[in-house]
């Protein structure tokens, strides 16, 4: 009886941890998106207007954002008014900085030409003969080239089970090896710490 209310409380571990961690996860980003609308005057704030907080209005309210913002600047004068603003926020000294560091990883994420976190490699790390799991964010180039000596890749080390955190690294493209997992179940490897790895099933289907 024991054996079986253990083997019960574990299946239903199974299954309520995952569903509530997503779910904890989900209103945990519709909060934060929610917050964005703090910046609205309180006379004319939503809460204001209606009496009451409707959840998830500022994740709505970021998605139209997005998409105005989009449609904007693919208009001759929305490009022209974004230059403008790009103008005035690349004078001001330590904004700048933040503002094209920022702007260069989102266009390198999004361009379908970009490279970054399309590769899942396996490295040697932290010392040789112990090897983890990285992902090749580009290639290297410019000084950073020069001052190697060869043909080097940028790969990110990701910590467990933090994935946001980790290591940037410089390494000669021939001391990585290729893996054939996708980066989503490189993520899950990670974040799991080993315990959810590709199986045999998924590899078979994308080979065949």
């Amino acid at each position: 009886m024991k054996h079986r209310i253990k083997n019960v409380f574990l299946a239903g571990l199974a299954v309520t941890v995952p569903i509530g961690l997503t779910i904890y996860i989900l209103f945990f980003l519709i909060d934060l998106m929610d917050g964005l609308l703090r910046i609205i005057p309180i006379s004319i704030h939503p809460d204001t207007l209606l009496g009451f907080h409707i959840r998830g209005l500022g994740a709505i309210a970021t998605v139209l954002l997005v998409l105005v913002a989009g449609l904007i600047t693919t208009s001759y004068a929305g490009r022209r008014f974004f230059r403008f603003a790009e103008t005035l926020v690349e004078r001001i000294p330590l904004v700048r900085g933040i503002y094209q560091a920022i702007k260069q990883i989102v266009q390198t994420m999004v361009s379908k030409e970009g490279q970054s976190f399309k590769r899942v490699v396996l490295v040697e790390f932290p010392r040789q003969g112990l090897y983890t799991v990285a992902f090749v964010t580009g290639q290297t180039s410019g000084e950073l080239r020069e001052k190697t000596g060869g043909r080097c890749i940028n790969i990110f080390v990701p910590t467990t089970p933090n994935p946001t955190s980790g290591y940037y690294m410089i390494v000669p493209e021939d001391r990585v090896t290729d893996l054939e997992m996708s980066v989503e179940e490189a993520f899950k490897l990670v974040i799991s710490g080993g315990m959810l790895s590709p199986s045999e099933n998924n590899k078979q289907l994308r080979n065949g």
